[in-house]
């Protein structure tokens, strides 16, 4: 694993990092396939035409179906989805956030009931870390507590020194793992999750206890989760200083263009968020010039593209017309349009932030493309 820093400026990175299964270019933002799947029948062949460089699946969806040792027996991940780039997966610690009625924490890990058919599951820092290994993804995320963003001080203190302690366990599993003769992806990184909520103290104190740990990477986790932009944005610019710079930097499940843009501009090299697919499968799209809502009335007639000059599978092809008459007629054909298109959109803005980057004037980009998109889509 090699990280390397091209270009700065500010605090923002313009890095490559090698891995055992391609170079990512970051900033970088991951499709999300929770399931090894991205929702809206779109196949991997589709995600590599539409730029996608890292593929992100979850822990605790696949362990409960259709089971890590499945997924062992066919090969692992990039066999099973036929994917050959980066794959991240998710180590199920968000699960215990948005699970929260169907879990227990305690000490050794976290005891669900699984959402499919309320069988028992437990899953702690080891048992996270053995399934991702089956999974043989190629980046492992700790097993942690994603804490709610307005939980009570103490309570997330409390929950914050046991991330701690399982970070360290989790570490200690993944080195025994990677040192099995059976074991699929050798090579398998692990990144360490920053939480604290927003306590900034709290979250201060995290980073400079996980730094010294000299892991792979470093989330920030547990936002996006009911705070408000400027909270998350106050905590970004508090707490990414005391990541390690020589790091890779995961601002997870976040989020907007704008997010991501505040994002970059504060050091932070990965990004994951639904927003894409789930807008998509509903018909609401990204432009440079805002969202548009195709099941708008507006759209019945409009021979256009979803936006000029888009060279995604959709706009390449399609009108605005024919894809509302999909969408409204309940045709997946409709919904697989949207999310390629979305997700053509995020990658792009991506390769356009590392240019931006590269040429040394992502000021100005964020600048221009913020006040494109506030300026509203044409009608």
């Amino acid at each position: 694993m090699t990280y390397r820093i091209l270009k700065r400026e500010g605090r923002a990175k313009r890095a490559e990092f090698h891995t055992v299964h391609g170079v990512i270019q970051t900033p970088v933002f991951m499709n999300v396939g929770t399931v090894a799947a991205i929702k809206g029948a779109v196949a991997t062949s589709d995600l590599e035409q539409i730029g996608t460089q890292v593929e992100l699946s979850n822990t605790y969806h696949l362990h409960v179906r259709p089971g890590d040792q499945v997924i062992r027996q066919m090969g692992g991940l990039h066999r099973f989805m036929s994917w050959d780039k980066p794959i991240l997966t998710d180590s199920g610690g968000f699960q215990v956030f948005s699970l929260a009625g169907l879990r227990r924490i305690k000490e050794e890990g976290v005891y669900f009931h699984s959402h499919i058919d309320g069988r028992k599951i437990f899953m702690g820092p080891e048992e996270s870390m053995q399934i991702q290994s089956n999974l043989a993804s190629t980046i492992a995320m700790a097993f942690d507590e994603c804490a709610p963003s307005k939980a009570d001080r103490a309570y997330v203190q409390a929950s914050v020194d046991r991330t701690t302690r399982w970070l360290v366990r989790c570490r200690q599993e993944m080195g025994r793992l990677n040192s099995l003769e059976d074991t699929i992806n050798p090579s398998q990184l692990l990144f360490g999750i920053n939480q604290g909520a927003v306590y900034a103290d709290i979250r201060i104190e995290h980073a400079r206890r996980i730094a010294e740990l000299g892991l792979d990477g470093y989330a920030v986790g547990g936002l996006a989760v009911g705070e408000t932009h400027e909270e998350m944005y106050d905590i970004l610019d508090q707490v990414v200083p005391h990541l390690p710079l020589e790091k890779p930097t995961y601002l997870m499940g976040v989020g907007t263009p704008a997010n991501i843009l505040e994002g970059v501009e504060r050091g932070i090299d990965f990004f994951d968020c639904v927003y894409p697919t789930r807008n998509g499968r509903h018909g609401h799209l990204y432009t440079n010039r805002g969202k548009i809502n195709l099941f708008n009335a507006k759209y019945e007639l409009d021979a256009r593209p979803i936006e000029e000059g888009c060279q995604c599978p959709a706009c390449r092809r399609y009108s605005r017309a024919y894809i509302r008459h999909l969408l409204k007629a309940r045709e997946m054909l409709g919904m697989r349009l949207c999310v390629l298109h979305n997700l053509y959109f995020y990658n792009t803005m991506m390769e356009e932030i590392r240019n931006a980057l590269d040429e040394g004037d992502y000021a100005g980009y964020k600048r221009q493309k913020l006040e494109a998109m506030a300026r509203g889509q044409e009608g």
